[in-house]
């Protein structure tokens, strides 16, 4: 049988994986630079504390010592910053495959969509999809 410190450090980094994902969809359904002073690919300052403050509750419930901590986090940027190269790459790509007007089309369509998904699920009663 699993000793339980055996079974939290397997499921370590999946319980932090699960906290950060509402987080993570959040930063990247942002539009990125858009209409703001932050640089595409930046995370907000109170996000960025949120999501360090929910790592840090994982991390304490899930007992993981300080040195893995320090671990994880260093693979958790290294991630982040690959999944931004990434992001980027995906942009410049949709800019070289599509036309100005096709760019344009697309962008209003994926927030028309978005607003629709939105009230179906109830959310955003009230609130007004932000147009950058």
């Amino acid at each position: 049988m699993t000793s339980p410190a055996t079974l939290r450090q397997r499921f370590a980094p999946a319980l932090l994986a699960a906290a950060l994902i509402p987080l993570a969809f959040a930063v990247h359904a942002a539009p990125g630079g858009q209409g703001n002073s932050m640089q595409a690919g930046e995370m907000p300052a109170a996000l960025k504390e949120r999501m360090e403050q929910r790592r840090q509750a994982v991390y304490d419930q899930a007992g993981i010592d300080k040195a893995t901590q320090k671990t994880l986090n260093a693979a958790q940027k290294e991630h982040y910053q690959a999944m931004q190269k990434l992001r980027q790459d995906y942009r410049q790509r949709m800019q070289d495959i599509l036309t100005d007007e096709q760019q344009q089309a697309l962008q209003q369509a994926m927030r028309d969509v978005q607003r629709d998904a939105m009230k179906q699920r109830g959310q955003g009663q009230g609130k007004p999809v932000p147009q950058p």
